[in-house]
């Protein structure tokens, strides 16, 4: 049976595209959802593009009829501009206030009470990014569903966590041990390994018999880290996955680095001190730059005093913690001191750093789990030859109003990238900050 499905402001604002995404059921976009992303067309941020993309999608539509009469589309399905049901009357009696919210919630009940009188009704669904939306649909009697077309996981639980622990037989760990090499079929597993994945192997019989291995950029054979575990600018590996992470780090033949994990787990201090090694000691890269995206609860640094640096300086201030921790400051201003010095260390507000091509450097993006699919594109592309551009976030904790842990543009390539053999990825799990932010992280 065919559906109605009537969207809210906020998916199309995240997905232009979501139009399509219905197959052969109706679509409906009330009024007053074309008023409010009239509203957001001239923002000069990512709502601002979709805003845009979307107004220039329905233009062109005009062509093939009048859109509140409907037309057809590519996929079998119908879009329909809604203005005859827009009677607030029905609706008054739950939710009084005239909100753009209850309006669109208003065409949404409406068309369920003409479909009801129907011998063959039917289902009306609410689509909304809106939680809340959902919650007024379900008290209005009314199916609401979230939008997860644009969902890259079902669940975040389902995302590739770059490392799996085997148990296997003690003969086969003591053939690494005698070869420095395994096939991967020699394993007999049911699933495939991706490239750079690492494979903790254990002793199926429960001695305490183990091996870290690296699946190689083939896919096909399994090899010990090439890396010793000393540390690198005062740091060192805690624990296994970061080990891991400094492999991926290090190894100047994967230019994309990806490491997600909760607060304390080590992600930027890693990649920092990697960073400096790359571009202080070896000289293999010419700068470091270091760049995160400006979200607190919004977009604007613009009322801040001063200057561009003393505007940023709040945002950018987890990476200068991480510096000073690095460079062992005993003062307040040595860091800023010591990086004038260097000149080869640059910390920019990302929006400072789109639309460059970045050769010859060691990027890294924090908070990127704040980024959408089109900005993480718009980055990941910016990066020149002999270039490594490193991504860092925690998808859990996400500040941006439309993106969650499953849609989010770090989430988009870990998952996309996961097959490619220049890229590698690393969960880290473990807090290695203090016992009491482990415990914040696991239990607030």
């Amino acid at each position: 049976m065919k559906k109605i499905f009537v969207l809210d402001t906020n998916v199309l604002l995240q997905d232009p595209n979501a139009i399509y995404a219905f197959e052969d059921n109706e679509v409906v976009i009330p009024a007053i959802v074309l008023e409010e992303i009239d509203s957001k067309k001239r923002n000069a941020d990512e709502l601002g593009r979709n805003a845009r993309q979307i107004s220039r999608m329905m233009d062109g539509m005009r062509n093939q009829g009048r859109l509140y009469e409907g037309i057809k589309l590519p996929n079998g399905g119908k879009l329909k501009v809604e203005l005859n049901h827009r009677s607030f009357a029905k609706l008054q009696e739950t939710f009084a206030e005239g909100t753009s919210d209850n309006r669109i919630l208003a065409v949404a009940l409406n068309y369920h009470m003409e479909e009801q009188e129907k011998p063959d009704p039917r289902p009306v669904i609410m689509v909304s990014k809106d939680t809340l939306v959902r919650i007024k649909a379900d008290v209005l009697g009314l199916t609401a569903q979230d939008y997860l077309t644009d969902r890259v996981v079902n669940v975040p639980g389902d995302m590739y966590m770059g490392y799996l622990t085997i148990h296997a037989h003690p003969a086969i760990i003591d053939e690494f041990y005698t070869y420095r090499h395994l096939s991967v079929n020699s394993l007999n597993l049911t699933y495939p390994l991706h490239p750079h994945e690492f494979v903790i192997l254990k002793d199926e019989m429960g001695t305490s018999k183990s091996a870290l291995l690296k699946v190689n950029a083939e896919g096909k054979r399994l090899e010990p880290l090439f890396l010793s575990n000393d540390p690198i600018w005062g740091i060192g590996a805690r624990n296994a996955q970061q080990r891991m992470a400094l492999e991926l780090l290090l190894n100047d033949e994967i230019p994309l680095v990806t490491l997600t994990g909760k607060a304390g787990t080590g992600k930027t201090l890693l990649t920092l001190a990697s960073g400096l090694m790359k571009v202080e000691d070896e000289r293999k890269y010419k700068k470091l730059l270091i760049a995160r995206p400006v979200v607190p609860m919004g977009k604007d640094i613009g009322y801040l005093p001063g200057e561009k640096e003393e505007k940023l300086r709040p945002w950018m201030q987890p990476i200068y913690d991480n510096l000073e921790f690095l460079f062992d400051t005993k003062k307040p201003g040595d860091i800023d001191k010591i990086l004038a010095g260097l000149g080869s260390i640059q910390v920019e507000a990302l929006t400072y750093i789109r639309g460059r091509s970045i050769p010859g450097q060691f990027i890294i993006i924090d908070e990127a789990q704040n980024l959408s699919k089109h900005e993480i594109k718009t980055i990941v592309s910016r990066v020149g030859e002999n270039s490594k551009i490193v991504l860092l976030g925690d998808p859990e904790q996400i500040d941006h109003p439309y993106l969650d842990a499953s849609s989010n543009g770090l989430t988009y390539v870990v998952e996309r990238f996961k097959d490619q053999n220049i890229s590698g990825h690393i969960t880290l799990e473990r807090g290695e900050r203090s016992h009491l932010a482990q415990l914040a992280a696991d239990l607030l």
